[in-house]
C-alpha cells in the first residue's frame, strides 16, 4: 500500500500526518481532532487549561467516542446475527407457506376435477330423469289412450245392457198384459 503523507494544522500548529488511509481520510481526521481540541478549549477556558492538558481531554473524548461506537458496532453486529436468524426464520416459514399453497393448490385442482365429475353425472342423471319422465309421459298417454277405449267398451256395455234389460221390461209388461188378458177372458 502507498503512504500518503498529509500536512495538517491541529490546534494551530502544522503536523505531518502519513499512513494509509487516503489523503481526504487523513484531512477528515485532523480536522476533527482539531474541532474536539477547540470544543475542549471553550468548556475549559476558566479552568485555565494547558495545551497538553486539552490534548488529554480530547483524546479521553475522542476515546470515549470511540468506545460508544465500538459497543454500537457490537449492538448492531448482535442485531445483524438476530435479524440473520430471523430472516433465516423467515424464508422457513415462506417455503412452508409455498408448500401449504402447492398442496390447497393440488387439493382444489383435485376437487375441481371431482366437481366436474360429479356435474358429469349429474347431467348424466338429469338426462335419465327427462328419459324416464317422457317414457312416463307416453306411457301415461297410452294408459290413458287404453282407459278410454276400455270405457268406452263398458260404457257401450252399459248401453247395450241398458237397452237389453228395457227390452226386457217391454216384454215383461207386455207378458203381463197377456196374463192379465188371459186372466179377464178366461
Amino acid at each position: 500500500m502507498e503512504h500518503n503523507r498529509v500536512k495538517v494544522k491541529i490546534y494551530g500548529q502544522e503536523y505531518v500526518i502519513a499512513g494509509d488511509m487516503s489523503r481526504e481520510d487523513i484531512v477528515k481526521v485532523a480536522a476533527y481532532v482539531d474541532n474536539k481540541m477547540m470544543e475542549i478549549t471553550e468548556a475549559a477556558k476558566a479552568a485555565g487549561a494547558t495545551p497538553s492538558s486539552i490534548a488529554v481531554l480530547s483524546a479521553v473524548n475522542i476515546t470515549s467516542e470511540h468506545f460508544k461506537m465500538l459497543d454500537e458496532m457490537e449492538d448492531l453486529r448482535r442485531m445483524n446475527i438476530q435479524l440473520d436468524k430471523d430472516a433465516q426464520h423467515y424464508v422457513q416459514l415462506w417455503d412452508e407457506a409455498k408448500k401449504n399453497y402447492m398442496d390447497y393448490k393440488e387439493e382444489t385442482q383435485a376437487i375441481v376435477l371431482q366437481k366436474d365429475e360429479l356435474m358429469a353425472q349429474l347431467r348424466h342423471r338429469d338426462l335419465e330423469i327427462q328419459q324416464l319422465k317422457a317414457a312416463a309421459e307416453s306411457a301415461k298417454s297410452q294408459a290413458q289412450a287404453g282407459m278410454e277405449e276400455v270405457v268406452k267398451e263398458i260404457e257401450d256395455k252399459c248401453r247395450e245392457l241398458e237397452n237389453s234389460f228395457f227390452d226386457l221390461q217391454m216384454e215383461n209388461l207386455q207378458l203381463k198384459r197377456e196374463i192379465e188378458k188371459y186372466k179377464n177372458n178366461g
